[in-house]
């Protein structure tokens, strides 16, 4: 099976997003370099985030969002993001009307189940865990092999936070990588278990 891996773009003082869900300046680094990311020629990044970022969303097989994230972005038009086969939707409430059932999204209660079905879909690719609540209760439930954080140089003072309601100590090991990119700094921790 491929790793788990909890992932996002973050602030120093550790927010993925302000008190109304907007991440203002935490993407810049990805409109700000000179090498597109992907074909759509709007995620411009320079070369370090490019053999970075490029080489880990290759790998990745399954993402997982809660709820909140997915109505956030309606469901990204059933259209899994940046190529990702499959999304897992944690979430306690039905499946919205109208959704397309041939959308490559599963909505399942509880992240144990998400991360068992994601594993299933994935294979030996990755499977992504969406920082915040999801990610949170991912990681307490020990289930997080590996922590990714993109920092961009803001500080939020208040918002949503990059583990969520976790509040357990959980020690990490060195960092794997630590990449500077234009307008951010890639990190990469494995979980001590």
């Amino acid at each position: 099976m491929g790793k788990v891996v909890m992932y996002a773009s973050v602030s120093l003082d550790g927010f993925i997003a302000d008190q109304n869900d907007q991440p203002g300046a935490l993407f810049d680094w990805l409109t700000t370099g000179d090498v597109p990311l992907d074909e759509s020629g709007m995620l411009m990044v320079s070369q370090s985030s490019y053999d970075y970022i490029r080489a880990y969303w290759d790998h990745i097989g399954v993402t997982i969002v809660g709820r909140h994230v997915f109505d956030l972005t309606d469901g990204w038009d059933g259209h899994p993001p940046s190529g990702i086969d499959h999304v897992i939707v944690v979430t306690h409430r039905p499946v919205p009307d109208a959704w397309d059932p041939q959308a490559p999204f599963y909505f399942v209660d509880g992240v144990e189940a998400a991360v068992a079905r994601a594993q299933e879909l994935a294979g030996d690719r990755i499977v992504e865990v969406a920082a915040g609540d999801v990610g949170g209760q991912v990681l307490a439930a020990g289930l997080i092999d590996e922590i990714r954080m993109d920092v961009a140089p803001v500080v939020f003072g208040s918002g949503k936070k990059y583990f969520g309601s976790f509040k357990a100590q959980q020690l990490l090991k060195d960092p794997d990588e630590v990449i500077q990119g234009n307008r951010v700094l890639h990190l990469r921790y494995a979980v001590r278990r």
